[in-house]
C-alpha cells in the first residue's frame, strides 16, 4: 500500500460528497447540506491563498480522503490546524497515520509557524490517538456550537518551535582539542564483546576536533556475524556478560555471542536532556556515518536507540540528503509498537552540504523526544526512554557484495568538531 498526498482540486468534489456521511460525520454533528459542501469546496481552493494547504489523500492512486492545515490561533500563539478524513474503506489500515506524517513533513517544510494544532471531538478515540502517536501533547478540553449543537474537543498541539539552549549550560562538551582521547568519556571499541578489540579499534586522530577514519587495511569488524562491515567507532559505556553468553549491548541480531569478555566501562551516561553533535557526513555509496545513542542495558529491555541521525552516502547529492532520525527500538518491546506503524523513525531531506558540518540534537523528556538538525525542529516522538544511554559514534563501510570493494576511494574520514549534553 502507498499512501500520497496531492494538491486538493476542482475535481475533488465527489471525494467531499463520500465523505458527507452519516457514518463518516458521526463526530461533527452529521452531514452537511449540498450547499454548505459547495462552500466548503470553495473553502478548501481557498486554503493555499491565505496561508495553508489542503491534499486529496490517495491509496495507490485512488482517492481515499481529505488532510489539510491552515492559519489559526492557539491560545494567542499563531499556529496551524489540522483536519483528516479517511473513507470508510480505508480506515483502520493506517492510511489516516501515512497521511498525516506527510502533512507534518510539509508543515516542517513551510516553517512559518511553530505549532500544529488539531481538535478532534472527546469521543473521537481513532484521532486523538492519532494524535497522541504523532507526538502532539493534550493542551485541554473545549466547546463551541457546532452545526446546531455543541462539539466537546480536546486541543493536542504538536510544538515545531526551534531548539532553545538559552541560559542552559553544558554539562560536557567535548571538543576533542587535547592530544589524547580522554579515557573518561571515550572508549575507542565497537560493541568488541561480540568479536575482539583487536577487529574493533577505532582509527582516530584527535586535537583539532575528531577523525574517525576506515582504511584500506582496515578489517571487518565481526565476520563471524556482519559479514565484511567495518566500522570506526567511539563510544562512551561497555557493559557485557561472560564469553560464550548472549549478555551483550546492541544485539543487532539474532544468534550473537560473546567472543572476548570486556571490563565494565561507565563514562558518559546522559539521562535526559539535549544531546548534540556537530559532525560531517561521508559522501560514498559505501559510506554510512551515525550518532546514536543506545541504552546502557543494565536490563535486557533497557535497549532502545535514540537515532539523532543515521546518514547514508548512497543518499546525499550536491544540493542536500536524507537523514534517519528517531528510535529504534532494538529489543526494547515498549517501543516497537510505535516503530512497527512507522510514528518512532524516518528520513528528513536536509538540504545543504551534508559532508560539511551540521548539528544534529534531541531534546529529551521523559515521555517525549523531540530532534532538530541545525536548531530546525524535525520530529517528536511520543516515547518513554527512562534509562541511561551511552553514546555512540560511528563510521561504517558498507560495500556492495555484488562488486569489488572501493579502496581507491579509501580512507572514508567523518569530521566531528563536537559533542555536547545539556542536563
Amino acid at each position: 500500500m502507498t499512501v500520497t498526498i496531492e494538491p486538493w482540486g476542482e475535481q475533488d468534489l465527489p471525494l467531499l460528497e463520500r465523505m458527507n456521511t452519516p457514518e463518516m460525520t458521526a463526530h461533527l454533528g452529521g452531514p452537511e447540506s449540498a450547499e454548505d459542501l459547495e462552500r466548503r469546496q470553495a473553502r478548501y481552493l481557498r486554503v493555499a491563498s491565505t496561508g495553508g494547504r489542503m491534499f486529496r489523500i490517495e491509496v495507490d492512486g485512488e482517492p481515499a480522503g481529505g488532510i489539510g492545515y491552515w492559519e489559526s490561533d492557539e491560545d494567542g500563539t499563531p499556529a496551524y490546524e489540522a483536519g483528516w478524513s479517511v473513507v470508510p474503506e480505508h480506515q483502520g489500515a493506517g492510511v489516516a497515520g501515512a497521511a498525516l506524517r506527510l502533512l507534518i513533513a510539509e508543515v516542517r517544510r513551510d516553517g512559518r509557524r511553530a505549532l500544529l494544532t488539531a481538535y478532534p471531538g472527546v469521543d473521537n478515540a481513532a484521532s486523538n490517538a492519532l494524535c497522541a502517536r504523532a507526538g502532539f501533547d493534550v493542551r485541554g478540553e473545549g466547546r463551541e456550537p457546532w452545526r446546531g449543537g455543541e462539539l466537546h474537543f480536546r486541543v493536542w498541539a504538536l510544538d515545531l518551535s526551534p531548539l532553545d539552549l538559552t541560559g542552559r549550560v553544558a554539562t560536557v562538551d567535548e571538543r576533542f582539542d587535547s592530544d589524547t582521547l580522554s579515557p573518561d568519556r571515550w572508549w575507542p571499541f565497537y560493541t568488541p564483546h561480540w568479536s575482539s578489540r583487536e577487529r574493533t579499534a577505532a582509527r582516530y586522530e584527535v586535537g583539532d576536533g575528531l577523525l574517525l577514519r576506515i582504511d584500506e587495511d582496515t578489517p571487518p569488524w565481526a565476520p563471524e556475524w556482519d559479514g565484511d562491515v567495518r566500522v570506526s567507532h567511539l563510544q562512551t559505556g561497555q557493559v557485557s556478560g561472560d564469553v560464550g553468553t548472549s549478555e551483550g549491548q546492541h544485539r543487532f541480531r539474532d544468534g550473537l555471542v560473546v567472543r572476548e569478555a570486556q571490563p565494565e566501562r561507565r563514562l558518559w551516561l546522559p539521562h535526559f536532556g539535549v544531546i548534540e553533535v556537530r559532525m560531517s557526513a561521508v559522501w560514498h555509496p559505501d559510506a554510512m556515518v551515525a550518532f546514536w545513542p543506545i541504552g546502557v542495558e543494565d536490563a535486557p529491555e533497557d535497549s532502545g536507540e535514540i537515532c539523532i541521525a543515521e546518514i547514508f552516502g548512497s543518499e546525499m547529492s550536491d544540493d542536500g540528503g536524507w537523514v534517519g532520525v528517531g528510535v529504534k527500538p532494538q529489543n526494547d518491546p515498549r517501543l516497537r509498537d510505535a516503530f512497527e506503524k512507522g510514528w518512532s523513525f524516518e528520513k528528513v531531506w536536509v538540504d545543504g552540504d551534508l559532508t560539511q558540518p551540521h548539528d544534529y540534537a534531541v531534546e529529551w523528556a521523559p515521555e517525549r523526544l523531540r530532534f532538530f538538525v541545525d536548531g530546525r525542529w524535525v520530529k517528536t516522538v511520543a516515547a518513554a526512554i527512562d534509562y541511561p544511554v551511552q553514546l555512540m559514534l560511528d563510521l561504517y563501510e558498507l560495500p556492495d557484495p555484488s562488486s569489488p570493494r572501493d579502496t581507491d576511494a579509501l580512507p572514508h574520514v567523518m569530521r566531528v568538531e563536537r559533542v555536547r549534553t545539556f542536563a
